[in-house]
């Protein structure tokens, strides 16, 4: 694991070209050196979270004016030394200053460095170093709460709580097992194993399904508009969108193919799929885009179901957990063509919206979904041992396999370096 001796020192823009004011952010052992080489403050010597006005040269040549914030390790992001220089945004001056930190020893970070870095020195977990990315890419309220829940640590919390009630179970078995000469000594009654196990199993079965909501909260809700054809269906996406995103023709049959467009509502991601007309047909092409309306639909958390009057509604078989909302375009209450009746429509999308509060811990993130299936099989083949009555080596390897497994969600296990790769090439270059 790297430490506060990292072997390089990095530097990045950590803000966006363009601005007024652009951040370059430097870390690593010789961060204060370096910097100190380029200013007249001396980093080493000056108060740690301290900010500081000066200079930036290129020998006798002033660069710059900026301010350098000081920030001496532990008590940094990257856990390491590490310094901020704000500098005007100018595309030049920020290059100039780059440029000259490399010159001086730093090394441009790599994406995601920063937070990688604060990962291996304990500043956080994996499951809050994922988090970062998710905060930096919310577009709307919701997936903003849902981020900064994660990275204070709710998941981390109710996977510390599952982590002590499995070692808990562990440790019985195994002093069971150190004992199993002596057989008057009983440590771990099996009932209360499979009850402590079955708690666990539930605990992880509840995080895991709240997946769907998060993942659907994170990437849009997915809300599907269904009808038969020439009912209104395209002109109601393009009126929702305020643009004209989707074919509006009086020719049935116009639409072949799903067409999908996000927009937010009250702080809420909303992904609308205009589906092809439902109805028999011949043409091999459009009973394509049938079936792939059928799916759309099948997939969806909200179904708009429309017809007009004179028109069935299309027979769709929703699930428990979907809403459907029945629209009769092309009358006095609701006209998409002219948006009369849209705003009622909103708010019913909202009202459908899946409902979460600060304190719900919400699964937004595949790879930890993934763990959580594992994991719930490994405890389930803990529970099925118990009531077959298996030896207790067994039934320990499946409970470290459980707790290896949801290790991997906060880094509590040495986690590949490809993996680690893989979830930090995500990240923007700066943090």
């Amino acid at each position: 694991m790297m430490n506060s001796t990292s072997p390089s020192t990095i530097c990045a823009l950590a803000t966006a070209p363009g601005g007024a004011l652009g951040i370059i952010r430097v870390s690593g052992p010789e961060a204060f050196s370096i910097v100190s080489s380029l200013c007249s403050i001396c980093c080493n010597t000056v108060a740690a979270n301290s900010v500081h006005f000066t200079h930036i040269k290129d020998g006798s040549d002033i660069i710059d004016e900026a301010m350098v914030a000081v920030f001496r390790a532990p008590h940094s992001y990257t856990g390491e030394d590490s310094v901020e220089i704000s500098c005007h945004g100018s595309r030049y001056i920020l290059h100039k200053v780059l440029e000259l930190l490399v010159k001086h020893g730093c090394r441009m970070a790599n994406p995601g460095e920063y937070t990688q870095r604060a990962y291996l020195n304990g500043k956080m977990d994996l499951s809050q170093a994922e988090a970062v990315a998710d905060l930096i890419a919310a577009t709307n309220r919701a997936t903003h709460r849902l981020a900064m829940s994660q990275l204070r640590g709710g998941i981390s919390s109710e996977l510390a709580t599952m982590r002590e009630q499995l070692l808990k179970l562990t440790s019985l078995l195994e002093l069971e097992l150190d004992f199993s000469d002596h057989e008057d000594l009983e440590f771990a009654d099996r009932s209360e194993l499979l009850r402590l196990a079955q708690q666990i199993d539930a605990h992880i079965t509840r995080l895991a399904d709240t997946f769907q909501t998060g993942n659907a909260m994170k990437n849009g809700i997915p809300v599907a508009i269904v009808g038969a054809p020439n009912v209104g269906k395209s002109t109601l996406l393009n009126a929702l969108l305020g643009e004209e995103r989707a074919i509006v023709s009086d020719i049935q049959g116009t639409t072949r193919d799903a067409i999908e467009d996000t927009m937010t509502l009250d702080g809420i991601t909303f992904r609308f799929i205009d589906t092809a007309g439902i109805r028999h047909t011949s043409d091999t092409i459009e009973q394509l885009g049938i079936e792939r309306s059928i799916a759309a639909a099948r997939r969806a958390r909200i179904i708009l179901l429309m017809t007009e009057p004179g028109v069935p509604y299309p027979d769709i078989e929703a699930r428990d957990d979907q809403t459907v909302i029945r629209i009769e375009n092309k009358t006095p209450a609701f006209q998409a063509k002219y948006g009369t009746g849209l705003d009622a429509l909103r708010r019913q999308l909202v009202d459908a919206a899946p409902k979460t509060s600060d304190a719900d811990i919400i699964v937004t993130n595949a790879r930890h979904y993934d763990a959580l299936v594992r994991a719930r099989q490994a405890i389930r083949r803990v529970i099925e041992g118990l009531e077959a009555q298996m030896s207790g080596d067994l039934l320990s390897e499946d409970l470290r396999q459980t707790l290896d497994i949801l290790a991997e969600i906060t880094g509590g296990q040495i986690t590949p370096n490809e993996v680690l790769g893989n979830i930090f090439k995500h990240f923007c270059v700066g943090k």
